[in-house]
């Protein structure tokens, strides 16, 4: 099997217990062999044309699948720390890994509507329990990873497009997407269970872990705390109006019951996630660029930093803890986002995002105010072009009422090292990939982060990961 033949390379120098099981090597393999079967060579020829993007009249796509499959290894050296807490990133040596498995059922119900189910199994050992970072480093590992293998839902969504008329473009296929044709002025009504990301702060160079940059900087604004379980999917409801080179779109979703937890909250009225983001497309030189400006507001019964260091103060405690006072409050933040392709190989972004960061984080990660930037670029130049070298960093800040709890020894879902001497976290990371087989991805990333977890007195940190991707 391919796996067999390539695992010592993309596994080297792990312990046991930090391989995947045997039934999730099963599983990469016979992803693999789907991808790389000539039955799926021929199918796309045969769909290849008018045919793929012609729904319900050949019936040739009324059915898709897809699937994938991504292993990542990381190594972290040792690193000089003055001081550790117990949501420290462990200043010795350590090791990780993550899997994901992930299939697309779809189907097309009626006149532009599409269902796609996404059953899922994940595996993985995060690096210190997935703490002392702002900026995690592996965008795959969820919050409730385990060395076991679990199966889950992942989507179960349906999405209804209504043309408006117009002029037409095309879709092309792909994951939880069906080829098509539609018009410029269209809305998109999505609903069920799928995750925010997959509509809002779509930026084309840096969004998917899976095959782009890996830090969660770089999925989508740092200081978005969006709404989701602890594997980052959820349920709600979002709407889209797409216009010729401009776009708006609306969102509510479900709240987790506590802070970064697995169940959510099915009291939408009361406990919610609510967005709105403007999109507009643009050209400069003959280059085309997309703007976003995303606004988002969280409602949930969260503990506020400020409540956390009076009670402690009152009752001479020694540090405040956000779980003691919780109530009812609102978070609020603003996101903005550009794209840019440079030429025909370079494509580059931005992103410059604000919360408020006055209560516990409850859904992402502890980032407060975060800048970002970097590109992608294929490997044309050189002679490859299904190549990409990837290079971004990240400038990740918090708010003053988060410094002070985590200066005074507060913990929260993510940071704690017992005392906190300030200073912004700097994230850089670099990556290429490159493609041994069709629908196989290799890639070596490098990761740089200054202050972990905000914090002068620990680091840098260096980490080391190789990540295995495969796709039909």
């Amino acid at each position: 099997m391919l796996l067999t033949r390539i695992a010592p390379h993309i596994t080297w120098g792990l312990r046991p217990g930090l391989l995947p099981s045997k039934k999730v090597c099963q599983v990469v393999a016979l992803l693999l062999a789907l991808a790389l079967a000539p039955v799926g060579q021929s199918r796309a020829q045969e769909t290849s044309g008018d045919e793929a993007t012609l729904p319900l009249n050949g019936q040739a796509d009324r059915f898709a699948f897809h699937g994938q499959a991504t292993y990542v290894w990381q190594r972290k050296p040792a690193f000089s720390a003055a001081y550790s807490g117990d949501n420290s990133l462990r200043a010795e040596r350590e090791k990780s890994y993550s899997f994901t498995a992930t299939l697309d059922l779809g189907a097309r119900l009626w006149k532009g509507a599409e269902f796609h189910f996404n059953p899922e199994v994940t595996q993985g050992v995060p690096l210190s329990g997935l703490h002392g970072l702002g900026g995690l480093t592996n965008g795959e590992l969820a919050k409730v990873s385990s060395t076991n293998p679990t199966a889950y839902r992942a989507r179960a969504f349906l999405r209804q497009t209504i043309g408006l008329g117009g002029d037409t473009e095309t879709v092309d296929a792909d994951f939880n997407q069906f080829a098509d044709v539609v018009d410029k002025r269209r809305i998109v009504v999505t609903a069920g269970n799928f995750p925010v990301l997959d509509v809002f702060d779509a930026v084309e160079y840096a969004h998917d872990p899976r095959t782009q940059f890996m830090n969660w900087s770089f999925m989508t604004h740092g200081s978005f705390d969006y709404p989701a379980d602890a594997r980052g999917y959820n349920w709600g409801l979002a709407i889209e109006y797409i216009g010729e080179g401009w776009a708006v779109r609306a969102g509510r979703f479900l709240q987790p019951i506590e802070s970064n937890g697995l169940p959510l909250d099915t009291r939408m009225f009361e406990h919610y996630g609510d967005m709105v983001e403007l999109e507009k497309s643009y050209t400069v030189y003959g280059q085309e660029g997309k703007v976003r400006l995303l606004g988002w507001r969280n409602k949930a019964r969260m503990g506020r930093f400020s409540d956390a260091i009076a009670l402690t103060q009152a009752s001479g405690g020694d540090t405040p803890d956000v779980g003691q006072v919780r109530q009812e409050h609102a978070k609020v933040g603003l996101g903005l986002s550009f794209e840019q392709k440079a030429g025909r190989d370079l494509g580059l972004f931005a992103r410059l995002n604000w919360s408020d960061d006055k209560t516990e984080t409850y859904a992402f990660t502890e980032i407060g105010r975060s800048v970002s930037a970097g590109g992608l670029l294929t490997g044309t130049a050189w002679g490859r072009p299904n190549d990409m070298l990837g290079i971004a960093m990240a400038l990740n800040m918090l708010g003053p009422n988060h410094r002070a709890y985590l200066a005074a020894g507060g913990s929260g879902a993510f940071l704690g090292d017992g005392a906190l001497n300030y200073g912004h976290e700097r994230v850089f990371e670099v990556f290429y990939s490159f493609q041994p087989f069709k629908g196989v991805m290799l890639s070596p990333d490098f990761q740089l982060i200054q202050n972990p977890g905000y914090n002068r007195d620990r680091g840098p940190a260096k980490f080391i990961g190789m990540r295995f991707h495969g796709e039909f």
